[in-house]
């Protein structure tokens, strides 16, 4: 398992069409993938699940992986995030 502290640095946070990439493409992943937020915690493969954290711009989270792909997962989802999801 490894964890990366990223800070979401785009216009709307991670909702509706950036959270959507950032969930398509956790789940290219077989790895079992987590946001934690503060205290909180959910699957990073469910859209109800990290926008129900109410991730806004200058947020830190982290990203969690779990399995044989956990360093290519947290590598791509964090260069998604660096790279404000291509806006």
């Amino acid at each position: 398992m490894i964890t990366k502290e990223v800070v979401i640095n785009n216009q709307v946070g991670l909702h509706a069409r950036p959270a959507t990439f950032f969930i398509q493409k956790a789940n290219e992943f077989k790895s079992s993938i987590w946001v934690e937020k503060e205290e909180r915690r959910v699957n990073a493969k469910s859209l109800l699940g990290v926008l129900s954290l109410g991730i806004v711009k200058g947020t830190t989270i982290n990203i969690i992986a779990d399995g044989a792909d956990e360093d290519a997962a947290i590598a791509t989802l964090a260069e998604l995030i660096d790279s404000d999801f291509n806006e």
